[in-house]
């Protein structure tokens, strides 16, 4: 890479960080109910618990835009991890049922053990997104072909809706977990809860760190095999690595958050246009990108249906299924992983 070159994407970051910046503090003064930009201000260094208004920007807003930020990070960087590991640039935590697979895990532990808080089901979405990145990646990879985009997005998709039926079947038989259940299945920020954010934290952080470390690693598999064999990467270890990575990452956010899709579909799709196949500068940029792509999405949310608010994944999936779409019908000429 010129230094002309590396400058350019140097410069683009700081614009990427300075518009997460700017959306960060959008999203802590803007809201479904209208507080004036004084009293945000006021609220964030004077706090006054006995303020309706500055219990709501303090105690509602802070939490779950900083829940936002992590949530997007996260979901930002498995998306880059599972397009560069299965060099698949249509695969996604959601469409490749990763996402369903820790949801119906949450699910699970929610209807049988009665937890409550991500801190106490964390484990059990972990374990559904590790069991369904594995059996969609081995129905996906059978036949001559090999896991091809195509097959491994139409696994995906059957394994989602298979997920999402079983997942149905266990909350038709338990209202108490079927009313757990239904805010957070929309994918939403609403109720961010800091002691829950900051028992996720470490395993969305620890995801974080590894994903980057591997971004040499993943530029030499970019060449192939044997190239990076050649180069002196250890193919297993990096695609193990990574695998953990994409686990703690959407498993985390997941149990956070509720299953957001297309995030970590749209945004290093976007990120490559920008910096190409580059994974030491795609890692990073995606990692200030789909932030702002969530932070947005819940902006809007909030904006469109005052007094109430849409759950922050319906609006990615509003926006991301068309990408979706033009993404499979162009294939033939989808950027270079």
């Amino acid at each position: 890479m010129t230094g002309t070159a590396a400058r350019r994407l140097l410069l683009g970051m700081v614009g990427a960080v300075v518009a997460l910046a700017a959306v960060t503090a959008t999203s802590i003064a803007v809201g479904s109910k209208s507080i004036p930009l004084g009293t945000v201000v006021t609220a964030m260094t004077s706090y006054n618990g006995t303020l309706d208004d500055h219990v709501i920007v303090h105690d509602l807003r802070l939490p779950r835009t900083l829940l936002g930020l992590a949530v997007g990070a996260a979901l930002g960087l498995a998306g880059t991890l599972i397009q560069a590991l299965t060099r698949n640039p249509l695969a996604d935590p959601g469409i490749l049922g990763i996402n369903e697979g820790a949801a119906l895990g949450v699910v699970v532990s929610v209807a049988v053990t009665g937890l409550t808080s991500p801190l106490g089901y964390i484990w059990f979405a972990f374990a559904g997104a590790a069991v369904s990145a594995v059996m969609v990646y081995a129905v996906g990879a059978r036949g001559r072909e090999g896991a091809s985009p195509v097959r491994l997005v139409l696994a995906g998709i059957a394994f989602t809706y298979v997920l999402h039926g079983i997942t149905f079947a266990i909350l038709l038989t338990d209202t108490a977990a079927f009313d757990r259940w239904r805010n957070w299945s929309a994918g939403s920020l609403a109720a961010a809860d800091p002691d829950a954010l900051m028992g996720v934290l470490p395993f969305l952080a620890v995801g974080a760190l590894l994903a980057l470390a591997l971004s040499r690693s993943l530029n030499a598999l970019a060449l192939g095999d044997e190239a990076g064999q050649a180069l002196g990467v250890h193919r297993g270890r990096t695609r193990l690595l990574g695998a953990v990575a994409v686990t703690l990452l959407c498993g985390a956010a997941t149990a956070a958050a509720g299953p957001i899709g297309f995030v970590g579909l749209m945004v290093p799709y976007l990120a490559r246009m920008i910096t190409g196949p580059d994974y030491r500068w795609l890692l990073p940029y995606s990692l200030v990108l789909a932030p702002i792509l969530v932070l947005g999405a819940d902006i809007l949310g909030r904006v469109l249906a005052r007094p109430s608010e849409i759950g922050v994944g319906v609006i990615t999936a509003f926006v991301g299924a068309p990408l979706l779409i033009a993404m499979v019908r162009r294939r033939g000429r989808l950027p270079q992983l």
